[in-house]
């Protein structure tokens, strides 16, 4: 009775001194890729995971993680501030001198840092033309073999607290490893990423983290054609199959 006694009191001085203080469910990671933003209400949810389906391999699940690396598609705004080129689209008089900073920097913090968790060691950097120097020098690049040990990465650097996106690839891991996956693994991974101003995205060929606030879908089918075409990633269509965003946004909104 004594131990279970010391137990209660260690978790009560535990969770004393490291409250659990959840990250506001409305707050968005702007990605700058418009047509994921537009489709997911604004951009990823931060202190939330969020569960990307690729149904299939050409679907364009490699492609969108290059360009979330990148930020911004080729040619848009942001895409040409950082290859120095000037915006010449007017600012909004409506705004302050320090608005249109604060927006860059929402955005642009995709790019400082990522951590991409590379679950089947399949990542090219070299791919969709080559990310630029200056994505690489803020990505870090777990290559892993095993689900299983894309999931202990995944939850050391959430515990980390100093990445704004972190992104699972699990795509190409067969189906046999992911099975090995505890469901409470993804709980915990929750719990996790619920504390800190982080975005989880975790990229499955099917749906499986029970514990995701946001699931979507991307429906495509590639072909060679459409891997050489610049232009395609804007055409990637996404479909929200799971949100439970708008009831925590509801919820927030009643209690204040």
């Amino acid at each position: 009775m004594a131990a279970r006694g010391n137990i209660i009191d260690l978790r009560k001085l535990l969770a004393e001194r490291f409250p659990h203080t959840p990250a506001a469910a409305a707050k968005r990671l702007v990605t700058g890729l418009s047509f994921l933003d537009q489709a997911i209400g604004g951009g990823l949810p931060k202190g939330a995971i969020t569960e990307l389906i690729s149904p299939r391999i050409s679907a364009g699940s490699a492609s969108l993680i290059h360009m979330l690396l990148q930020g911004d598609p080729p040619g848009s705004t942001q895409a040409r501030m950082l290859s120095g080129v000037a915006d010449e689209t007017p600012a909004d008089p409506t705004d302050s001198p320090g608005d249109e900073s604060v927006r860059l920097a929402d955005k642009m913090s995709v790019l400082r840092p990522v951590a991409l968790i590379d679950g089947r060691d399949s990542f090219d950097p070299s791919a969709s033309g080559g990310l630029g120097n200056a994505c690489l020098h803020h990505l870090l690049w777990v290559r892993c073999t095993k689900a299983l040990d894309a999931i202990k990465a995944a939850d050391l650097l959430l515990r980390d607290r100093n990445f704004p996106l972190v992104i699972v690839d699990l795509v190409l891991n067969p189906f046999a490893d992911l099975r090995k996956i505890p469901q409470t693994s993804w709980y915990r991974l929750q719990r996790l990423v619920e504390s800190a101003p982080t975005t989880c995205l975790v990229l499955t060929r099917q749906g499986m983290v029970s514990s995701a606030q946001l699931k979507i879908v991307l429906e495509n089918s590639w072909t060679l054609e459409t891997f050489e075409d610049e232009s395609a990633i804007s055409r990637l269509q996404i479909r929200v199959q799971r949100s439970q965003l708008h009831r925590q946004d509801a919820q927030m909104g009643g209690a204040s």
